[in-house]
């Protein structure tokens, strides 16, 4: 019997008629992604989840008077229905987001590193800059610094040249503060013209401005077809519930959706379709009991051993790269004006000058600027 055929009629006008009907890729969307078999990631040590766990660092970086803004910050602090004050302070708003840098941050630094868990930070180039202490631990930790752009703003109305700016500024900041440029960036509200901003720039691994999947994926939509990796990140098991309606009230509701996440992503795994699994946190969210149930979850995802790989993004980023390149692409980063380690491209150097499919002959390789990374962490 043949396939069943959709019933239309191309004669007819539809006055509800769009260029995009019927369309499942357009304007940058794609509807069907990887289908009914995702494809196998193939963690390192056969891990069943690549679990990561990122940490926002922004205070400093939010709307403030102090900082030139005509507005008052009213986004995820513990004020229910915070609004905007147009040209005046929020006192309140204020010191929750110092609370953040204060001790927030400590805290999770405390939780992560006693237990020698990896991290990555989605940080603001601004707030970097005003705490030169915590950019000093997160160093000294080997977390992986990402970008979160420069504002914690909401760039959907900010023009190109001043984001492109932004973007730049914090690149900057993280080369002079950190030693090295970052890989990944988030922008976290984001505008139609943020990735191709970042794809021409050449010098990002992966983005994470997407929640489309439980896998990384590549778009070839920007400069010239050149492949481009997005690293899904996720407003659901993220500590932000606490602040939205309908969200957490206890600590308890946080422990429970993310161990029942972490369960039900170890048994797709085992049954054949491995994912990945984000946990966003916030410095200034991270109170002591929600602290307390992030303690536990940690200890709850290590029980399950190898099958749970706690890793870094630019880990899974560089697992990608190794593992899921497109064939026949051209090297899908491009050199920058920052200066890269002289070890970047030892263990990515068939990235530099990959002209023929993997599987073909390789030409003489050239410094890449993809970061190696260790294995991660499977405990």
């Amino acid at each position: 019997m043949d396939s069943p055929k959709a019933k239309t009629d191309e004669t007819k006008t539809w006055k509800s008629a769009h260029e995009n009907d019927r369309k499942n890729k357009y304007g940058h969307r794609d509807l069907v992604g990887y289908g009914a078999n995702p494809i196998t990631p193939h963690w390192p040590r056969s891990a069943k989840v690549a679990l990561n766990f990122v940490v926002n660092y922004e205070e400093g970086a939010e709307m403030c008077l102090l900082h030139g803004d005509n507005q008052s910050e009213n986004l995820l602090a513990d004020i229910p229905g915070a609004v905007r004050y147009d040209g005046e302070r929020n006192m309140n708003m204020e010191s929750m987001y110092d609370y953040g840098s204060r001790c927030g941050f400590w805290r999770l630094h405390r939780i992560f590193t006693s237990r020698k868990v990896p991290v990555t930070v989605f940080a603001c180039g601004m707030a970097l800059e005003r705490n030169i202490q915590a950019v000093g631990a997160m160093k000294e930790a080997e977390w992986e610094v990402a970008s979160h752009g420069y504002r914690w703003w909401d760039y959907k109305d900010v023009d190109e040249e001043t984001e492109r700016e932004h973007i730049a500024r914090s690149i900057e900041i993280q080369q002079n503060l950190l030693g090295k440029r970052p890989f990944g960036f988030y922008q976290g509200k984001p505008n139609e013209n943020t990735r191709r901003l970042l794809v021409e720039e050449g010098g990002f691994l992966y983005d994470s401005d997407s929640y489309a999947d439980d896998l990384p994926y590549w778009t070839m939509e920007y400069e010239g077809g050149r492949p481009h990796l997005i690293i899904p990140y996720t407003l659901t098991e993220n500590d932000m519930r606490f602040t939205t309606p309908g969200g957490w009230s206890e600590s308890g509701d946080f422990l429970r959706h993310l161990k029942d996440t972490l369960t039900a992503l170890v048994a797709e795994g085992r049954a054949g379709q491995p994912k990945m699994m984000t946990v966003g946190l916030h410095c200034r969210l991270a109170r002591p009991a929600r602290a307390y149930a992030l303690e536990q979850f940690v200890d709850f995802a290590k029980s399950f051993g190898r099958e749970v790989w706690i890793c870094t993004r630019e880990q899974i980023a560089n697992h990608w790269y190794e593992n899921h390149l497109p064939r026949g692409v051209g090297n899908p980063i491009q050199p920058t004006s920052f200066t890269m380690a002289d070890d970047l491209g030892s263990r990515f150097s068939f990235l530099g000058n990959l002209t023929t499919p993997r599987d073909g002959p390789q030409m003489s390789p050239q410094r890449s600027p993809v970061a190696p990374a260790p294995d991660g962490d499977i405990i």
